[in-house]
């Protein structure tokens, strides 16, 4: 039996990994030491910072229930009457306020960021570069053209050139953000670009033309989407096409 046992702790000397075996040696030297992983301390801690909180929660319940008990039905129904809807009625106004303060924050915020990429977007030189601050504007602008009517002639001309640059398998992401977003812009002289980028290699491409031009209900492109509707092998391709001849059609 001694022989058998001190075979196997030679095993478990050769097969266990020094972190292992660091751990083994303090627990063996502290027992009660925590170990970086074991959860169980974790959990053990976190019930026991959690008892203090239940405790005042149930003595608070009970104060209120005792409290509410020793009060004459006078003044029972004083608070069930005039004091309860006031609070209500507090609490719904600082909700509205909350509401309505957080609501100025975030446009205020988009607004600064919106100057901050116009302004990056004209002093940039790069087309890559032009093109991410584009797709960034218009992401940020819920991708409707209003308030951006001013740069939307240089971003649609950013997002042609960086269609029509971005060749291979490679860069497919790429040509289809830039056709989707020509349609946000409403850029009629793109539009024989997009109905060509309908026999695209790339079913994302495809599916990204049809948005477009549903968006921008381009009836020259109505008999090309009909057909793409009904050919095309990808499921996305024909139902963007399909969306986008509705939309025309409810011109």
């Amino acid at each position: 039996m001694l022989v058998r046992e001190s075979e196997r702790c030679e095993k478990r000397q050769v097969c266990e990994p020094e972190g292992e075996k660091g751990a083994r040696t303090l627990l063996a030297d502290f027992p009660n030491a925590p170990i970086a992983g074991d959860n169980r301390f974790l959990h053990n801690h976190r019930g026991q910072a959690s008892v203090p909180s239940v405790l005042f929660l149930v003595g608070l319940i009970v104060s209120a229930i005792w409290g509410w008990n020793h009060l004459d039905f006078d003044t029972q129904d004083f608070i069930i009457d005039e004091v309860v809807p006031l609070v209500f009625l507090g609490f719904a106004v600082c909700l509205l306020l909350w509401v309505s303060v957080r609501k100025v924050q975030r446009g205020t915020h988009r607004r600064k960021t919106s100057e901050r990429l116009m302004e990056q977007f004209q002093k940039e030189k790069s087309l890559r570069k032009r093109f991410d601050f584009t797709v960034e504007m218009i992401e940020l602008n819920d991708y409707k053209k209003e308030g951006l009517e001013d740069l939307a002639p240089e971003m649609a001309d950013v997002l042609i050139k960086t269609f029509k640059t971005s060749r291979g398998d490679k860069q497919h992401r790429i040509r289809g953000m830039a056709a989707s977003h020509m349609g946000v812009l409403l850029h009629q002289e793109s539009i024989p670009l997009l109905i060509r980028a309908l026999e695209d290699d790339h079913a994302y491409v495809r599916s990204s033309a049809a948005l477009a031009l549903g968006r921008m209900r381009a009836l020259e492109a109505k008999e090309k989407l009909e057909y793409t509707m009904k050919e095309d092998w990808d499921q996305t391709v024909r139902s963007r096409s399909r969306e986008a001849v509705e939309r025309m059609s409810n011109l």
